[in-house]
């Protein structure tokens, strides 16, 4: 016998069986005839009578209460999809199935919600024209007009409590009194006000007065403690000192001189209030011909924008300068003015605002407002 018959045992099918099964080899030898493994290994039992059938239907078989299986004969919903976007991603697209109902037509598309509205203010309530007029005057107007500080600080202090008429407290912004009223405030209010600084700055040319525009530069960047001109009984320099200082009174890019710069509401009221009667005063140098009956209409008799000029006092001081005082501050309002009478401007320089002058400051210098001088 060859190798081959030898590894053959009873009970194994024959080679060729073998040969389709690759794990016949290694298969324990049973007591069973071998079974040709191209037939099923049990046949199925012969089909009843279809009228048996019929007449003994099988029972369906019920799962038990408390599997972990899935019954797959209930019915089960259709998922809605879900329709929050994800955090950072689009949202989920839309399946067919949630496009069309179960009658093959195209589900109506549903209304979106309205996008919350931001919270408007509340309304302020509509007054009855026919309504006599309200009595009184607004407190921070009347402590405005009496230069106890600014309507904006008188504001702040009504919320805050500080102020009191007639001996009691105000503590409601809008409260009406009578314009013959006793105002005071609190040693909070006074302390509050004393810690307001004023500050002289001598603004070279190049630098702008207010808010800049772009490519320029505002005046309060020469606020620093390199450039103060300390004197005795000045506060030590703190940089909170530069919040809320703004400029009272304007002094274009071309000009220079003596610039003011307050934190204080009274000090700004009283340089550029509506009834200001503070004077500047001006040293101007011009060139070119000055028209006949010039020197007149400068101290009096022009108007710009339409609008009277107040008077002023202009003199000639010799053939390129002149000496200006001015009541009142329009933009670019000498320069405009010697436009009128046949003359330009070439240099411009301020030296004086009420009694404070610019003094011995230097180009670029600034120094604190002292105790002992008023505008």
């Amino acid at each position: 016998m060859s190798g081959f018959d030898k590894d053959t045992k009873p009970g194994q099918p024959p080679s060729e069986a073998a040969a389709d099964d690759p794990w016949a080899k290694w298969r324990k030898p049973t007591d069973t005839p071998a079974v040709d493994v191209a037939k099923p290994a049990k046949t199925r039992p012969a089909a009843e009578p279809v009228a048996a059938v019929a007449a003994e239907p099988v029972a369906k078989c019920e799962k038990p209460v408390g599997t972990l299986g899935v019954n797959k004969d209930a019915a089960v919903s259709p998922r809605a999809p879900n329709k929050k976007p994800l955090r950072g991603g689009p949202p989920p697209r839309q399946t067919a199935s949630a496009k069309y109902d179960t009658t093959g037509s195209k589900k109506a598309p549903v209304a979106k919600s309205a996008p919350l509205a931001k919270l408007a203010p509340a309304p302020r309530p509509v007054r009855d024209p026919n309504a006599p007029p309200p009595e009184g005057v607004r407190l921070s107007k009347v402590m405005s007009e009496r230069g106890m500080c600014s309507r904006r600080e008188a504001d702040l202090w009504i919320e805050r409590g500080w102020v009191f008429v007639d001996g009691e407290r105000v503590s409601e912004l809008g409260t009406r009194i009578k314009a013959d009223a006793e105002i005071s405030i609190s040693k909070e209010a006074k302390h509050d006000q004393a810690k307001q600084v004023t500050v002289l700055l001598n603004k070279p040319v190049g630098y702008v007065s207010g808010q800049p525009e772009p490519g320029f530069t505002p005046a309060i960047t020469l606020i620093t403690a390199d450039n103060q001109l300390k004197q005795s009984g000045d506060p030590e320099f703190k940089p909170w000192m530069l919040r809320s200082l703004a400029p009272s009174g304007r002094l274009d890019i071309d000009s220079t001189g003596l610039l003011v710069l307050t934190q204080d509401g009274r000090v700004a009221k009283k340089l550029i209030g509506d009834d200001s009667q503070v004077e500047k005063e001006y040293l101007v140098r011009v060139a070119g011909e000055m028209i006949k009956g010039g020197l007149e209409l400068l101290n009096h008799g022009l108007e710009l924008d339409g609008q009277a000029l107040k008077p002023a006092r202009v003199k000639q001081l010799n053939e390129d300068q002149l000496h200006f005082i001015l009541k009142e501050g329009k933009k670019r309002q000498i320069r405009r003015m010697c436009e009128l009478v046949g003359l330009r401007v070439i240099g411009l320089k301020r030296v004086r605002i009420g009694r404070v002058k610019l003094g011995d400051l230097e180009i670029g210098q600034w120094r604190f407002l002292r105790a002992d001088e008023a505008f």
